[in-house]
């Protein structure tokens, strides 16, 4: 007796896998292609931002740490800037040269005088200058009206006189002048009332 072969217990012929052309692996790989493209873009995008960052952070540094040489002795130098102040607060106090004054006081008055001198230039050589400021324009970043004062012989807004001079470390400043502003004249026959 022969049997008939049973062709439900085979396996069932595996399906072919699916054409793929020459054009769609084209594509594919261009995708692949854009798709690595803008990753790089991306990465250099980001590279060249950090560096950026960095260079900035370096130039910031930098500028920090020049200023805080620069400045480091700033409360340093108001305090000196104050004792130059009373050295010529002291000169300027002695009674005016005269040619019957004794030895003594003319003695007093030059070695003083030679001391400031000698004071300043020591300040200078370290960068800490002072600036008088008398018949300049009034600028408010480097000098502290303490007075007006009417006059019609300067433009309103000159200064003066100054009580005390502007003192500078590097350009930055250290102390303001202490100054007395021209005004204007007040019009002939306005009476200004001052009591109010």
């Amino acid at each position: 007796m022969t049997e008939t072969p049973n062709f439900t217990d085979q396996p069932a012929p595996a399906e072919a896998p699916p054409e793929t052309s020459p054009e769609s692996l084209l594509q594919e790989a261009n995708g692949r292609v854009q798709a690595l493209e803008a990753e790089l873009q991306e990465t250099k995008d980001k590279w060249l931002r950090s560096e950026a960052e960095m260079a900035n952070l370096r130039a910031r540094t930098k500028r920090e740490v020049e200023e805080a040489r620069l400045y480091a002795v700033q409360k340093f130098a108001k305090d000196v800037v104050e004792a130059a102040e009373n050295l010529k607060r002291g000169i300027d106090s002695l009674p005016k040269r005269t040619e019957s004054e004794p030895e003594i006081i003319t003695k007093l008055r030059d070695g003083f005088e030679g001391i400031e001198r000698s004071f300043v230039g020591l300040l200078e050589r370290n960068h800490i200058t002072r600036n008088d400021p008398t018949g300049a324009a009034f600028d408010a970043n480097f000098h502290q009206a303490m007075a007006e004062q009417e006059t019609a012989d300067h433009p309103p807004g000159t200064v003066l006189q100054a009580w005390s001079q502007s003192w500078l470390l590097n350009g930055r400043l250290l102390r303001p002048a202490m100054v007395v502003v021209a005004k204007a004249p007040a019009p002939a026959g306005v009476k200004i009332d001052t009591t109010a």
